[in-house]
């Protein structure tokens, strides 16, 4: 079973700074792409950014020029940093990664709350 441990949500200013953090339990050589979605109150589950192993990346249009997605393969980890925060950027922010074989699997959420 694959695993993916969430770290580094909480309370920011608007116009701050914040990086999520995404462990995987297995190698980024099992990985097809990994990424971030959010989800606001009432709100569908959107994606913000995503990455394949290959090097594709794609962002929402909402947060390009603003947060960057990053990885470590030695710690098969992904990071979202994420600057200028505004208030719309409040959400659970959801760690995602699909395998090679196809598989998807969702990490627990993490707060993100963009307020004065």
């Amino acid at each position: 079973q694959v695993q993916l441990v969430e770290s580094g949500g909480g309370l920011v200013q608007p116009g701050g700074s914040m990086r999520l953090s995404c462990a995987a339990s297995i190698s980024m050589f099992n990985i097809y792409s990994m990424g971030w979605y959010r989800q606001a109150p009432g709100k569908q589950r959107d994606l913000v950014a995503t990455f394949t192993t290959s090097g594709i990346t794609n962002y929402a249009d909402s947060v390009k020029g603003r947060f960057t997605i990053s990885r470590d393969n030695a710690k098969n980890t992904v990071y979202l940093q994420m600057n200028s925060l505004k208030p719309e950027d409040t959400a659970v922010y959801y760690c995602t990664l699909r395998t090679t074989w196809l598989a998807d699997y969702w990490g627990q959420g993490t707060q993100v709350t963009v307020s004065s």
